[in-house]
């Protein structure tokens, strides 16, 4: 599992024109999977990033984290984080989780943030989608399970 995460002041998906999901401060997480990946990766994952100490205190230090804040996250399908580009000029995704199995570790890692109470929006998976962008920062940060 790979996770992009970019920290935001705000964020949405539109998708065929309709917003699909959208939050203010808190990150984006592009997610994808691999062969390989199953169910307990999520929590301790999900928890890594609800806890990660990346958003600044009183101070200007970065001590604090989504949960301290209680600031949301924008979880997005990107099976494009395991291409490999090693040969030729066009990208190989044999690395990523087929989309069935992939599409269920997507949703279970949705409620598992919910089960957190972290509040949660979504792009739609296997859609194509215009993901809008504020980045707070910059912070972008790649997490490997």
């Amino acid at each position: 599992m790979r996770v992009c995460l970019q920290r935001v002041k705000e964020a949405k998906v539109t998708v065929e024109g309709e917003v699909a999901g959208e939050i203010g401060p808190g990150l984006v997480l592009l997610v994808g999977f691999c062969d390989g990946d199953d169910e307990p990766l999520l929590e301790p994952m999900a928890q890594k990033i609800a806890n990660l100490r990346i958003f600044e205190d009183e101070s200007d230090k970065m001590n604090l984290s989504l949960a301290d804040l209680g600031y949301a996250v924008l979880v997005v399908s990107q099976f494009t984080l395991y291409a490999d580009t090693r040969k030729g000029r066009r990208p190989s995704f044999t690395g990523a989780l087929e989309p069935v199995a992939a599409e269920k570790l997507y949703l279970r890692m949705v409620e598992t943030f919910r089960s957190m109470g972290v509040p949660v929006a979504t792009g739609r998976f296997g859609a194509k989608m215009l993901v809008e962008i504020d980045n707070w920062g910059p912070v972008t940060i790649v997490i490997d399970s």
